[in-house]
């Protein structure tokens, strides 16, 4: 059995948001992702992937397609395959956020 503890896995840096791999099969993976407050995951697309961002902490906003919405900490938001969507730090705190993909794109 794999056990990983978030907190101790939390890595922020003031040049770009942070990706850090949880864990990663032939089927899917997940990652953390941690943005200080001003950055961004770009809007962008994944043609055969569904994408799950559910926030651990802060207050993020998720664009999906042209939505755009501020998601509260305990909030969940899918991002259907073929579908853009990205991630923006608008406030003022730090954001943590466990991201969830399948299938995994970079296994193909």
């Amino acid at each position: 059995m794999e056990i990983r503890c978030l907190k101790n896995l939390e890595v922020f840096s003031n040049e770009k948001l942070q990706k850090i791999n949880l864990f990663e099969t032939a089927t899917m993976f997940t990652d953390i992702y941690c943005l200080e407050p001003g950055q961004e995951q770009r809007a962008h697309s994944h043609a055969d992937a569904d994408k799950v961002y559910f926030v651990l902490e802060g207050t993020p906003e998720v664009l999906v397609g042209n939505e755009l919405s501020e998601v509260e900490s305990g909030s969940a938001v899918l991002a259907p395959a073929g579908i853009e969507h990205g991630v923006r730090n608008a406030s003022a705190t730090r954001c943590v956020l466990l991201v969830f993909m399948a299938p995994n794109p970079n296994r193909r």
